[in-house]
This record gives C-alpha cells, structure tokens and sequence, in this order.
C-alpha cells in the first residue's frame, strides 16, 4: 500500500511549524499506524533526515499518550480506540492521511506531533483524589455497601485514560468530558461524597484557569472518545457545582 502522508512539523513550541508532505511505500494493512510513522521515521534516519517525534508508551490503548489527529479526527477514523489500536487496514492504497498534534490553547504543542497535556494534570491535582489517612485502622472496602448501578457508574467514569481527545473534537476545545469524568468516578461513591463540594469547585475552577472553552453541547466529544465516557457525567457535573456553589 502507498500512503501520501501531510504530517505537521514544528522544530519547538515557539517556532513555527508547517506541513510536510511524504510517501510511503510497502505499508501493510496488518501495521498499527504508530507502526507505519516508525517505517517513516526509520527511512527519514537513513536519509540524514530528522525523525518526525510522536507521542506513545504502552501501545495498547490504556494510556492515552499516542493521541494524534488524523485526517481530522482524534485517534483517527475508527471508534472506541486510541491511535496506537489504528490498523492501517482502514486506509487504502493511494490515500492521503494529513496528521496533525491535537489543536487547543491548552495544549501547546512541543515539537512536531507531541503537545504538553499537563494542563489535565493539573486539573486533577485540584481535586480529583480522596483524602484518606491509610497509615493505619483501615477499614475493609465492604463494610460500606454500594449498589451494582453506582458502583457501575463511577467504573465507567473511571475509564478516561486523559488522552484529550474530547478537548481535540471540541470546536471550543472544552475540556468538560474530562473533568466530569474524574469528579463524577468520585462522586458516585460514598468514600467521595465528604469532599465533593471542594472537589467539584476546585477542578471547575482550574479547567478555566487553564484556557480550555465551555461546553457546545453538540456530543463531539462522547463521539470521539476512546473509552465511550458519556456525556451524562457533564450534566452530573453541573448539578454537583450548581449544589455546592448554592450551598457555599
């Protein structure tokens, strides 16, 4: 298969960067697309050339590092996947795939493909922990009784691997699906529920100071995301600030 490849290139964060424009031959629909750009990066070393840099760890979809916008789309075109879970089966010989880093204010990028996530960090630094002293007389996970349903719930929350692919499809680059899933994996459970006023505002709060925009509304995110986060934690997200805000 030969691929046409339009891939962004920007020496550091405050360069400017530019597309490029490259061919590979002999790709294989079996190959992830982090395979295909490591036979890229290897032609352009035996050329002298520099290497286009990627983000990517574990490879297997759980860390969301690998996470670059192909021909538009977050993770590429396929559905409840990372791009390092891309088969390049879903290509076809001749076509022209333009790879960009995820667009935001709040993600800057820090050279070619590689944008500094830290913001969502930060975010979670906020509030998104419990305060527990476990130095010693804890107590058994089971004395405090959850129903199948909650406990359902805060699990699903709890599978945002941060990879920022909603603020990537969100036109306002809001990072609302985000932070509702790291407050609403909290405040479905019991063991949540003490700090959950601190937790909801504090998160709220620095996911504005970091830039990211307010919430269209139009889905995109859900759409995009590859663990299916569900746009149901930002309407639980809302009632969690609206109460506490009320409260004081």
């Amino acid at each position: 298969m030969k691929l046409y490849l339009k891939i962004w290139r920007q020496k550091d964060a405050q360069s400017k960067g530019k597309m490029v424009d490259y061919t590979l031959d002999g790709v294989e629909g079996d190959m992830s697309f982090l395979e295909m750009l490591d036979i890229l990066n290897e032609e352009l070393v035996s050329k002298g050339e520099e290497p286009v840099e990627f983000d990517h760890d574990c490879r297997e979809g759980i860390c969301g590092t690998c996470s670059l916008q192909i021909n538009g789309e977050p993770h590429g075109p396929d559905r409840l996947i990372t791009t390092c879970q891309l088969h390049m089966r879903k290509f076809n010989d001749g076509d022209t795939i333009v790879i960009e880093p995820f667009r935001a204010k709040a993600f800057p990028v820090i050279k070619d493909l590689i944008v500094d996530r830290s913001s969502f960090d930060r975010i979670q630094q906020a509030g998104g922990f419990i305060s527990v002293n476990t130095s010693g007389n804890t107590i058994d996970a089971n004395a405090i009784p959850i129903s199948k349903h909650a406990a359902d719930e805060a699990m699903d929350a709890a599978a945002c691997i941060g990879c920022g692919a909603c603020v990537a499809a969100c036109k306002n680059a809001s990072a609302m699906l985000f932070t509702s899933a790291k407050v609403s994996q909290f405040a479905l459970l019991p063991q949540g529920r003490v700090e959950a006023a601190d937790r909801v505002q504090n998160m709220v709060r620095q996911m504005d100071l970091e830039g990211f925009g307010n919430c269209t509304n139009t889905g995109a995110c859900e759409v995009e995301c590859p663990k299916g986060i569900s746009l149901t934690n930002i309407a639980r997200m809302n009632r969690e600030y609206l109460s506490a805000s009320i409260k004081g």
